[in-house]
């Protein structure tokens, strides 16, 4: 019997995931082969320092300190990139490896947001495998599911919650009734929140993620500057508590749907009702739903980053290119991707939750009521509660199903009021 040659692979990337992905391999390698029908073997690295101590033995790897040389090393078949960032090094990494005809597997999720068509197309032209199972949703394999397990049916929506970090934040503060800046401070302590985390609690991160779920699902070219992105900065231990006498709990949703008003993405704070699964997605966790016109709902949960689900995703990606099971990147030949125009969200139609912060007076609920009525919004409750720090209000309606862009409309009514002591916060509900 012959054995098979290993896939042999050059690493980019020596942090958390990169270090994860040759524990990985070190622990499963016998089990992996197997499945791959070959061994796959690091062969080269490459990283900022070389002398950082990062718990895993990396002097029997040969060391490259130029990371795009090794797109051309002759003893690799594959580049695992995991440099990470939109452009820069990654990207000329990519470029590389795909010109020079070799696969390309990435967790990078803002690369192939921004510049994901491209790649594709470069890997289409050079019969090469890119593969990027990593880039959402940690090791949910909701990729693989979303390109091979309901590839048969139309997705008429994909939904879920895509950043980790958010997720940690808001469940806290609805099971210990505390503001965002305590618990932000509390996860940044504990390693779930960065020391800049903007790109997480202002929807960014999420953002990149929907808008290649949003490709794969429904066929069309990523559009990400096209996703309507926002954060969960403004939401107070007082809406969460709001939320809840009313049967919902706040989560940062990312929604995306395909029909013929055009393409919606949008990341944003929304009302789940407590019926719904990810109402009961907690901590770190994160889940995508998938609506296929066949086969209905499909929840995909699990732990959405961190070493080893990251690095489980990127092996995955691995053994299928040993196998020699790989497709286009996004479930069909990038020509055959839609370029379909963003969907003007002013149309669509649902239920509302807006929070004021208000002087204490008389007649602030009647000029809300008034602007509301005036825009056509019809108010289905309406709460006050007592005051704020500051010696505010605070004022809350829910709205009866209407178009959002008279919402809008309402808002701007009364944008520079003097009654508001504040900006509003507009929070969807989930349907």
């Amino acid at each position: 019997m012959i054995e098979a040659k290993p896939l042999r692979i050059a690493l980019a990337g020596l942090g958390t995931v990169g270090a994860g992905v040759i524990r990985l391999i070190d622990a499963n390698g016998a089990l992996i082969a197997r499945r791959a029908g070959r061994p796959i073997e690091i062969v080269a690295v490459s990283a900022r320092d070389r002398a950082k101590d990062r718990g895993v033995d990396i002097a029997r790897f040969a060391w490259v300190d130029d990371t795009t040389a090794l797109a051309q090393r002759g003893d690799a078949d594959v580049v695992v990139e995991l440099v990470g960032g939109s452009d820069g090094p990654a990207l000329t990494l990519a470029r590389a490896t795909l010109a020079a005809g070799k696969g390309l597997v990435t967790a990078n999720k803002a690369m192939i947001a921004h510049h994901g068509l491209e790649l594709a197309r470069a890997a289409e032209a050079a019969s090469a495998p890119l593969k990027f199972e990593a880039a959402v949703a940690g090791g949910i394999p909701v990729i693989k599911g979303l390109r091979e397990g309901a590839a048969a049916n139309e997705i008429v929506r994909v939904y879920g919650i895509l950043n980790g970090t958010c997720n940690f934040i808001l469940t806290k503060m609805e099971a210990e009734g505390r503001d965002f800046g305590d618990v932000l401070a509390e996860a940044q302590a504990l390693g779930f929140a960065e020391a800049d985390p903007s790109f997480d609690i202002d929807g960014v991160d999420a953002a990149h993620k929907l808008s290649i779920l949003a490709s794969i699902a429904f066929g069309t070219q990523p559009a990400f500057a096209d996703v309507q992105a926002g954060g969960i900065r403004d939401v107070l231990a007082a809406d969460i508590a709001e939320a809840a006498t009313l049967g919902y709990r706040i989560r940062l949703i990312g929604i995306a749907e395909s029909n013929s008003y055009g393409l919606f993405q949008r990341v944003h704070p929304h009302l789940v009702p407590t019926s719904h699964p990810l109402a009961h997605v907690t901590g770190a966790t994160n889940a995508v739903v998938a609506e296929g016109n066949f086969v209905g709902r499909l929840l995909f949960q699990g732990a959405g980053a961190g070493e080893g689900p990251t690095a489980s995703a990127v092996v995955a990606d691995l053994i299928d290119i040993a196998r020699g099971e790989y497709g286009p990147p996004y479930a069909m030949p990038a020509d055959a991707l839609i370029a379909q125009a963003a969907a003007d969200t002013g149309d669509r139609r649902g239920r509302a939750y807006v929070r004021f912060s208000v002087a204490d007076k008389v007649g602030v609920l009647a000029e809300i009521a008034a602007a509301m009525r005036d825009a056509g919004v019809s108010i289905e409750s309406l709460m006050q509660r007592g005051h704020s720090g500051d010696g505010s209000v605070l004022v809350a309606i829910v709205t009866h199903e209407g178009p959002e862009r008279a919402v809008a409309q309402a808002l701007e009514k009364l944008r520079g009021s003097p009654s508001l002591t504040g900006a509003p916060l507009w929070m969807h509900i989930l349907a």
